[in-house]
C-alpha cells in the first residue's frame, strides 16, 4: 500500500486533512503506526521546521488529494535571478547561496546565508518569496555530522 502513497516530505495542505485546516505545514508520514498520517510543526531550529513526535492518521486515502508537495527545506544555488514578489523588494542573484525554509502557513521563505570572521552564519530572518520562484532554486547537497543523522527525528527521514 505504501507504494501507491506520495513520499514522506513536507507538504501544504489545500483543504482539511485530517482535521488540520488548509493552508498549514505538514510532514506527511506513508508509513506510519497504525496508518499513513501528517504531522505538525513543534518549533524551527535553524530555519528548519521540527515536527511533532505523534501525529494525526488519515481519515481516508481521498485526503491524500490535500496534499500539495513541497520542495524539502535546506540549501540551494539560485540558478537563475529572480525576484520575492511582483513588487520587487528583494533580487537574489544567479549563483547565491540560500536556504529555503516555510513559515507554519507553508509560505517559503528564503534566508541568505553571510560569511562573517567566524564562519558562515545564518540570519534569523528571511524573505517570503512567491511560489513560482521555487523553480529557480536548485537544492545542494549538505553533509550531515554522524551525531546529527541519529538525533534526528524517527518521524523525519
Amino acid at each position: 500500500m505504501a507504494d501507491s502513497l506520495p513520499p514522506c516530505g513536507i507538504y501544504r495542505t489545500t483543504s482539511e486533512v485530517a482535521g488540520v485546516p488548509a493552508g498549514r505545514l505538514v510532514y506527511f508520514h506513508n508509513h506510519g503506526n497504525p496508518g499513513p498520517g501528517i504531522y505538525l510543526p513543534t518549533g524551527w531550529r535553524a530555519n528548519r521546521a521540527e515536527f511533532a513526535e505523534r501525529g494525526r492518521t488519515l481519515r481516508s486515502f481521498d485526503e491524500l488529494q490535500f496534499l500539495e508537495s513541497l520542495p524539502r527545506e535546506g540549501f540551494y544555488r539560485v540558478r537563475e535571478r529572480f525576484f520575492c514578489c511582483d513588487r520587487q523588494c528583494m533580487s537574489f542573484d544567479e549563483d547565491l547561496l540560500v536556504q529555503l525554509g516555510y513559515n507554519g502557513a507553508a509560505e517559503p521563505i528564503v534566508f541568505t546565508p553571510e560569511w562573517l570572521p567566524e564562519g558562515l552564519a545564518l540570519p534569523e530572518q528571511g524573505m517570503k518569496i512567491e511560489r513560482d520562484r521555487l523553480s529557480k532554486l536548485g537544492f545542494l547537497k549538505v553533509a550531515f555530522r554522524r551525531e546529527m543523522q541519529s538525533a534526528a527525528s524517527t518521524v523525519i527521514h
